[in-house]
This record gives C-alpha cells, sequence and structure tokens, in this order.
C-alpha cells in the first residue's frame, strides 16, 4: 500500500508509526517469533552447554563421569526404562492412515444438460409458471456452467424415476470410478479388507455395498458397511468409519466410494423449497482407498492428520432445515429450510472451535485468547478475532453445495478468490455432486499443479441432520498434474469468470 503523502512536521522528532513501518511484516515477525518460541529459547541454552564443553579437557571429563557413580546395573535399568517407555508409546500411538490415491466418475458428454436444454424441459414438464421462473432465477444465480450432467431417466419428459434407472446409474456412476482407481493402484478386489459406500437417498436391498462386493467378488469376510440419509457430508463420515475400524484391523485396506443418485429424486411438484435440488444436484461418484500399512507410506499421495465431526441435531430448526417429505399433492423432494445458511454458519461456528486448537500455530491461538479475555473484561463491543486459518492450511476444499456456501465461508474464514477457486470451479463445471464433491475439488487442485509435498489440506462439508464435518490431510509427495481424470479435457479452461447472473 502507498503510505500517505503527508511528512512528519518539523516538531516531530520521530516519523509516524504507521508510516514508517509495514505492519504486515510486525504481524509476520510475531508469528515467527511465538510459533519458533521453543526453539528460539533453546538456542542460547544449547549453545552455551557447548561452549562449556569445548572448556572443558580430558581429566575434567572424566572427573565429571566418576562423579555419576554409574554401575552396570544402573544402567541396565536405565536402558530398560528407556526401551519399555518407547515401547507403550510407540503401541498406544494411532496407526496412521494413509490415502493411496482415489478417483472421481466423469459423466459421459451424452448426459450434459446445458441451460436451455434445462429450462425446455423444465417447461414442458412444469405446467405452473411461477415455478418455472423461480427455477430460471435460481438457475441464473447457481454458479453452475453449461457442461453438467444428469442421468439418463432425468432426460425423459416427464422423468423416468424408477428402480432399474436408479440401480443403473448407481452402476454407472461408482463402477467407474472403482475400476479406475484399481486401475491407477493395481490393487487386486480380494485385496481390499474393508468397504464403505455412503449414499444418501438411493438405499435399495440389496445394498450398494453388497452391490459391489458382488460386481467384484470381494471377499467373504469383508467389513462391508452401507451408509444413507446422511447428507453431503457423509463423505467425511465415511472416512471416519474407515479410519476407526483401520485402527482396530492391522494391515488393511479400506475402499471408501462416496456418492448421490440422482434418478430417484426428482421433485414433480411445484413447491420452491423443494425445487431447488432439481436446479443444484448433478451426477458424481468418487472412490477413495485408504490403507494403514506403513510400507504404503512411500507411495500414499496424503496422510490423514484430523477428522472432527460436529452435529446440530438436538436442535428442532437444524434437524429439520433438510428434510425429505411430501407436499401437499403427495410428491416427494428434499425440503430445504430458508434458515440454511444460517443454521450452516452455528454448525461451522462449532467445527471451528473444535478444530483451530488441533490446527491453528501457537501465534493465532494466543491473539484469539487475548481477544476473547479483552472483550470478557475491557470492552464487549471489540470485535471478535477470527483466527487466521490461512496460516494452517494451503489448500481449502468446501463442499460446492452451491454459491451461496461458498460466498459464506470465504467472507468468514477471510479466504481470497484463489483458496476457493477449487470450490467455484467445481460447482460450475460438475454442479453438486453432494458428498463427492470434495474430491472433485482436490482433483482440481491436482490437476492445477498446485499440490505440493508437506502441503495441507482442509476439507469442509456440511449435510442433513445438521452436520459440519472436517477432514485434515497433508500431502506426502509433490503430486504430478494427473493425465486423465474428470478435469483432464478441460483445465486448461478453468479458472473462468462467473458472472453474479446469467441471463437465460
Amino acid at each position: 500500500m502507498p503510505s500517505s503523502s503527508s511528512s512528519s512536521s518539523p516538531s516531530s522528532p520521530l516519523p509516524e508509526f504507521k508510516n514508517s513501518v509495514k505492519l504486515k511484516y510486525v504481524k509476520l515477525g510475531y508469528q515467527y517469533l511465538v510459533n519458533h518460541i521453543l526453539t528460539l529459547l533453546l538456542i542460547p541454552i544449547i549453545a552455551g552447554f557447548g561452549l562449556e564443553m569445548a572448556r572443558m579437557g580430558p581429566s575434567e571429563f572424566l572427573s565429571l563421569w566418576r562423579s555419576l557413580h554409574l554401575d552396570l546395573l544402573e544402567i541396565l535399568c536405565s536402558a530398560f526404562i528407556i526401551v519399555f517407555v518407547a515401547t507403550v508409546y510407540f503401541m498406544s500411538r494411532p496407526r496412521p492412515i494413509y490415502l493411496l490415491d482415489y478417483a472421481c466418475f466423469k459423466p459421459p458428454m451424452s448426459c450434459r444438460v446445458p441451460f436451455s436444454t434445462f429450462m425446455e424441459h423444465t417447461r414442458l414438464i412444469c405446467s405452473d409458471e411461477k415455478s418455472y421462473q423461480f427455477q430460471a432465477r435460481i438457475l441464473e444465480r447457481s454458479g453452475l456452467g453449461e457442461e453438467t450432467c444428469l442421468p439418463p431417466a432425468n432426460h425423459y419428459i416427464p422423468p423416468s424415476p424408477n428402480m432399474e434407472a436408479s440401480r443403473a446409474e448407481a452402476k454407472l456412476v461408482i463402477f467407474s470410478a472403482v475400476d479406475d482407481l484399481l486401475a491407477r493402484t493395481g490393487l487386486k478386489p480380494k485385496d481390499i479388507d474393508i468397504l464403505v459406500v455412503n449414499c444418501s437417498l438411493f438405499s435399495p436391498t440389496p445394498s450398494l455395498s453388497a452391490m459391489i462386493v458382488n460386481r467384484y467378488k470381494l471377499r467373504g469376510n469383508i467389513h462391508s458397511f452401507n451408509l444413507s440419509g446422511m447428507g453431503c457430508s457423509a463423505g467425511l463420515i465415511s472416512i471416519d468409519l474407515a479410519r476407526d475400524l483401520l485402527q482396530v484391523h492391522a494391515n488393511s485396506t479400506a475402499l471408501v466410494v462416496s456418492t448421490e443418485i440422482i434418478t430417484p429424486n426428482f421433485y414433480a411438484g411445484n413447491q420452491r423449497s423443494m425445487l431447488l435440488p432439481n436446479c443444484l444436484f448433478r451426477m458424481g461418484a468418487a472412490a477413495i482407498l485408504l490403507s494403514n500399512r506403513r510400507r504404503d507410506r512411500l507411495r500414499a499421495k496424503y496422510r490423514l492428520v484430523h477428522l472432527v465431526r460436529t452435529h446440530k441435531g438436538a436442535d428442532e430448526k437444524a434437524y429439520r432445515c433438510v428434510y425429505e417429505e411430501e407436499d401437499k399433492d403427495g410428491h416427494s423432494g428434499i425440503s430445504l429450510s430458508k434458515d440454511l445458511m444460517a443454521i450452516a454458519g452455528e454448525a461451522l461456528k462449532s467445527n471451528i472451535t473444535t478444530i483451530g486448537p488441533l490446527v491453528l500455530p501457537a501465534s493465532e491461538q494466543l491473539l484469539f485468547l487475548f481477544t476473547l479475555i479483552g472483550r470478557k473484561i475491557i470492552n464487549p463491543k471489540w470485535k471478535p478475532y477470527i483466527p487466521d486459518f490461512k496460516q494452517a492450511f494451503e489448500h481449502f476444499c468446501i463442499h460446492a453445495g452451491g454459491r451461496a456456501v461458498i460466498d459464506e465461508l470465504q467472507k468468514n474464514l477471510q479466504l481470497s478468490p484463489e483458496h476457493v477457486e477449487a470450490s467455484r470451479m467445481t460447482l460450475h463445471r460438475f454442479g453438486n455432486t453432494s458428498s463427492s464433491s470434495l474430491w472433485y475439488e482436490l482433483n482440481y487442485i491436482e490437476s492445477k499443479g498446485r499440490m505440493k509435498r508437506g502441503d495441507r489440506v482442509w476439507q469442509i462439508g456440511f449435510g442433513s441432520g445438521f452436520k459440519c464435518n472436517s477432514a485434515v490431510w497433508k500431502c506426502m509427495r509433490t503430486v504430478k498434474i494427473p493425465l486423465d481424470g474428470p478435469w483432464a479435457d478441460s483445465i486448461d479452461r478453468y479458472p473462468v469468470f462467473i458472472p453474479e447472473v446469467v441471463k437465460l
């Protein structure tokens, strides 16, 4: 920033502080001092000890050793205690969880639904002019692009949301993602020990996890789980479940599949709160391979550092803000409350309160503490200090639930446009793919060549119930730009400018 044009008066011996020092560097110096305080305190102590040892002669060393009066028994006991404590420490430590690789489903171009097609079909299906205009306004401001995709059954007029079509979509998106993952990792299906599948609204019998076991002929003693009804944040819940299972079962691999089947969830009524999902949700799926084997450390992409889950379901408003029900005409759909953003903000606040002390550097935690004490004791009107999470993470993957969700998190967390670029571009290219959206965002960052060794990634997911879940990953190696995947043929065109309103 340019400095003020006014110079200090002749009577003033010192220049104004604000004009002579860049506060940005003051903050950087403060952060470095606090975050490395132990190192800065230990350096002079070690240096003094080293100088003192350097002054001592051989005879002084010998007399010092004799003064310790250590015999063989004491040495052996000391060694035994050290070995015992070290063994207990390493045995009690949780097993590291590695993400070996993941794959995202790329919809075929035949499923593409540009704005003109969507609105033309809506006009033919919807008899209520106000509902048609409402969906047009939502789509104009949604942040979606012209290449998002819907399953084949939704292209019929009217849509055909039957069981056969729903299973066909499930097989298409899930098998495509799993096939790609197995090809990338070279893993044999028989080597999978744990299977976790999440899909909120489509829960057939046999389950989707059984469908995968049948297709890939997985082992009969596999630990398989099928999660339903847990909303868009269910992907991180699946990761949490897989992590807990990997802590129990040594030398195991876990396959996690996150998806949402769109076919059976088309809403054919005219209630506005239930029309939003028709405009925002699109096809998507992701398959993730986790391992607790230490030998997999060398080939792993990421290591799971933290996973924090927040549930606000005890509050009635939060419980009903995303609610599956029937309208007055008997049409089933998902109703989104007008309080959704406020409830999401409260859930995020609770999640941040939990994850902040785990990830924030000491400098940010002290500033937050001092501000909190100042507001309690000195002046309650002081503006609360919002921790700078950019000090803790290099990359952010915010659930691409909608434009408003991304805008609100960017504002509350004080993120730059580049930090939310992956979320906005994923919403534009693929729409809201529910629980799998976080993996499309991570793949965007990789496809841009931005993921370096040691980088930390924060995944934030929101879901019905109401839930806010966070996962923190650390990059184990610099990730090469993938030659395939969902972004392979379009990454060069991104980022794109997304106007506030796209006139249809």
